[in-house]
């Protein structure tokens, strides 16, 4: 597995000597981190289930800016996000003919690309968020796509029961399972294989830690690689970490997974 920094791969981040560690080297930050503090006590004691946690966590990032609610703080780094998963993909197998399903397609930072290069109606996208999909369907119209014919749907789950079996070549969910409880990614892997068509794969990225495993506010979650992997095996799929997403310059890790023939 290639070399990140040891500090960071080992950090809780939760706790509370890191915290002040981190306030005292971006005093700027302190502000903003006590809002979000606030702004998350308040949602979590009105929506006690993740997902409708989740949902409001995106409605109130998205009534700010849809671009920074995905990750992205600017147009240019919203652009080069989207590039690099439609690279990666494109790179590791990704054809014109497939039919694609995106978990947390967002404002279609990558989606737009996939549309754009799929044949028509091979995109299918979900997201939890009314108020990410009405932005993405704006990117849509911005983008000139709307011949493609995609698909852009809420959801509340991760079952995927409203979807026909071996139904996609390839399943991407970038940036989902980092805001994941694993309860959540564990519904994912139990049914993801029933929609994969044979010969398909699961591409998911993940806030990956080798220290103890912990999460932020509960909007940030980081994980083992053998957590995941051994996870997926217990639904008899085959996971492998993709070591050259590592080269990228992006936070989180990749893990590839498929379907035994």
């Amino acid at each position: 597995m290639p070399k990140q920094p040891t500090d960071s791969l080992n950090a809780d981040r939760s706790s509370l000597s890191h915290r002040i560690r981190y306030a005292l080297r971006h005093p700027g930050r302190i502000g903003p981190y006590v809002l979000r503090s606030v702004r998350d006590l308040r949602l979590r004691l009105t929506h006690r289930d993740h997902v409708s946690y989740y949902r409001a966590v995106m409605a109130s990032d998205a009534a700010r800016d849809p671009k920074a609610a995905v990750g992205s703080h600017n147009e240019e780094r919203w652009l080069a996000l989207g590039a690099m998963q439609f690279d990666y993909l494109v790179e590791h197998g990704l054809k014109p003919s497939h039919r694609m399903l995106d978990i947390g397609c967002g404002n279609l930072r990558a989606g737009w690309r996939f549309i754009d290069y799929l044949d028509t109606g091979g995109y299918y996208g979900i997201d939890i968020s009314p108020d990410i999909l009405v932005a993405g369907k704006k990117v849509l119209a911005e983008r000139g796509l709307q011949h493609k014919l995609p698909y852009l749907t809420l959801t509340q789950d991760l079952t995927f029961d409203f979807l026909p079996e071996g139904a996609f070549d390839v399943v991407h969910a970038h940036s989902v399972f980092s805001h994941s409880p694993l309860d959540v990614i564990d519904e994912c892997l139990a049914h993801v294989g029933r929609v994969l068509a044979p010969g398909g794969f699961f591409d998911f990225t993940f806030d990956r830690t080798e220290g103890a495993e912990h999460h932020v506010l509960r909007e940030d979650f980081y994980y083992r690689t053998e957590t995941l992997v051994d996870l997926a095996a217990e639904h008899g799929l085959r996971a492998r970490f993709m070591e050259d997403w590592e080269e990228r310059p992006h936070g989180q890790s990749k893990i590839r997974v498929t379907a035994p023939d």
